[in-house]
């Protein structure tokens, strides 16, 4: 019984690219919340500040994720449990949190662990990129995409600009809410242009309630506002290495999701 529901609500829906359901939605989340508390008691542990060293260190494995899952969607690496998501995710975490215990055993909290960590992870996102290279005669890219992405793009950039202009949690938050507005932009563009459809349960029902995948735009302003909110006015006395670790995670849920949907809009012409 219990394998049973567990290959209905977690194995089928990657067999079959169902998407994700309420009950998968769920126990991710969970294990995400989990997991940044680990994290961040690890990092405290290792004595390594979460701070822009940290995050310009990260933005490789960063984009590994997008990235891999992109190139196994267009069909260039096998699709297995481990290239999809959330298995693709855990793999690339487990290169990301492997790779800087092993520079930190090394080096400890040293200036030079950042770039040594940062560059072993360009080279992982640079092996990916030569697997795209030599199957270029294998991708149909579809330049048309950016007709309709870049004008959706900027509106609804300059929309973030003049909000941060009069609200000051806004201001404070400004790359979240640009990073967000920019995975709600290839989701809407992808949606209503191309005929993609959206994975996640929340803003696959919004979208069925509202007819429009424009509904994106006020589930990302809704969900980050409220995140932010209580993490900059609601938890003023916690550490701020863990304020900026999860909102580093609220960056990389929305600069993930996005930058694979552009890249498998644009690569699956």
């Amino acid at each position: 019984m219990l394998y049973g529901f567990f290959y209905r609500y977690f194995v089928e829906p990657i067999k079959h690219n169902e998407g994700y359901n309420v009950v998968n939605t769920l126990v991710y989340a969970i294990i995400l919340g989990i997991a940044v508390l680990l994290l961040y008691r690890m990092l405290k542990r290792m004595k390594i500040k979460v701070d822009e060293r940290f995050f310009l260190a990260l933005m490789p494995y960063i984009i590994l994720g997008p990235l891999m899952r992109s190139i196994t969607d267009v069909g260039l690496l096998p699709r297995t449990y481990l290239t999809v998501s959330p298995g693709a995710y855990f793999v690339i975490a487990g290169f990301a949190i492997a790779s800087l215990f092993a520079v930190w055993k090394h080096l400890g909290p040293d200036e030079r662990l950042y770039p040594i960590y940062r560059d072993f992870g360009w080279v992982l996102v640079g092996g990916l990129l030569f697997i795209t290279v030599i199957n270029w005669d294998k991708i149909s890219v579809r330049w048309e995409y950016f007709k309709y992405f870049i004008p959706s793009l900027l509106v609804a950039e300059a929309f973030i600009w003049l909000l941060a202009r009069k609200f000051e949690l806004v201001r404070n938050n400004k790359v979240l809410f640009y990073t967000h507005f920019y995975d709600a932009t290839t989701t809407f563009v992808g949606i209503q242009f191309f005929g993609f459809w959206e994975q996640h349960v929340l803003a696959r029902t919004l979208m069925n309630l509202a007819g429009t995948p424009a509904v994106m735009y006020l589930e990302k302003l809704v969900v980050v506002t409220l995140v932010v909110y209580a993490l900059d006015r609601l938890m003023t006395d916690e550490d701020p290495d863990l304020i900026n670790f999860v909102k580093l995670t609220v960056f990389i849920l929305g600069f993930g999701p996005g930058t694979r949907n552009l890249l498998v809009a644009l690569l699956s012409g």
